[in-house]
Formats: C-alpha cells, structure tokens, sequence
C-alpha cells in the first residue's frame, strides 16, 4: 500500500525518511482549534486523525498517518511562537521548568477505515536560562516555528537539563516506536525487518 504522510512538515518527513519507506508527503486542511472541555492529550490525537482522515478522500488505497503536537508549560498550551520576540519570552517561561509535550499520532487504512491512534508524552526540563543565552540561541537556530521556541535536534540541546520519555522523535512530532508498531500491525515491514 501507498504511505502517506498527512503533513507537510519538514521535521516529521526527515524523521519518516529514517525508516526507509517509499511515501508522498500531503497537506491535510483542517481547523486546528480545540473544543470546549478538552484535554492536551484528547485534542493532540483526535487532529492526528482529523488530518489522517482529511487525507484519506484523495488516497483511497493508502495507510495514512497523522500526527498532531501541544506542548504544555505550568498547565497552559504553548504555541509555535511566530517571532522573536514570544520565542523570548517563552523561553524565558521555560527557563528552570518542566516543558510537556503531548504528540498525538493516528495511522489510517483508508481502504478498511481501520484505524489506530495514541498520544506519546514526552518531557523537557530545561536549565536556567539568561537572558544572553536566550538571545544568543534564537538568533542562531530561529525556531519561531517549533513549540516551545527550540529544536532539540540542533543546538536546543543545550538548552536543557534532562529529557524524558519513552520515544526521543516524539519530541519532533513523530513517534516513530509506536508508529513502527502500527505499521507492523497493518503488515508493513520496515526495512531492518528484511
């Protein structure tokens, strides 16, 4: 079956491209906005499959993932920060704390309407960051489209003090552990498998 990915991010393909599978790359057009009542962890994995399913009209024949990303700083939602200048402050805001990052992931089977999907958490505790650092860093790396203000794939990394969780690309946007387990699960064999 064709894979596609339901995103046109550059960061979840270089992560899809690890696994060696032949996929497209398609741009899902769906309405980002949480609903009244929601959690973190319910709207990440229902816009996974929102994007998945968006997707699925025009690749009838295709296993479709959707992958969808908050992350969470003393309770409320971190955004991508556009500028400069939110990027500040959110790292400013991080600095010393806990960073929370919900990953909903969701893999479609637009043939048999089987679906799977979960949510993969991941942690960021960062050091204390100064103002210099903070400053130095953004004009460096200008993550102003990432959450949380950083890449961890680049010089983010120095940015903190512990990470934690179960899967490290989860923290990219795409939990490649358990999407090789849904994968698996709809008979596709990952290179390394052959």
């Amino acid at each position: 079956m064709k894979i596609v990915l339901a995103s046109t991010s550059p960061y979840r393909k270089a992560l899809l491209q690890q696994l060696q599978l032949d996929f497209i790359c398609a741009s899902p057009n769906i309405n980002e906005t949480a609903l009244d009542n929601e959690t973190i962890e319910t709207m990440v994995v229902r816009l996974a499959r929102t994007k998945a399913e968006n997707i699925a009209s025009h690749y009838p024949d295709a296993l479709i993932i959707g992958s969808d990303q908050s992350a969470i700083l003393n309770g409320k939602k971190l955004d991508k920060p556009g500028n400069f200048k939110t990027a500040v402050a959110q790292l400013k805001a991080a600095s010393g704390q806990k960073v929370i990052f919900q990953t909903g992931l969701c893999l479609l089977n637009a043939t048999s309407s089987h679906y799977q999907s979960t949510c993969v958490p991941y942690t960021v505790e960062f050091r204390d960051l100064d103002e210099i650092t903070i400053t130095s860093y953004l004009k460096k790396e200008q993550p102003y489209n990432c959450a949380g203000s950083f890449k961890s794939e680049g010089l983010g990394i120095s940015l903190f003090k512990r990470l934690s969780g179960d899967d490290p690309n989860a923290l990219i946007g795409l939990p490649l552990i358990r999407l090789i387990d849904f994968l698996h699960i709809e008979g596709v064999a990952i290179p390394a498998d052959c």
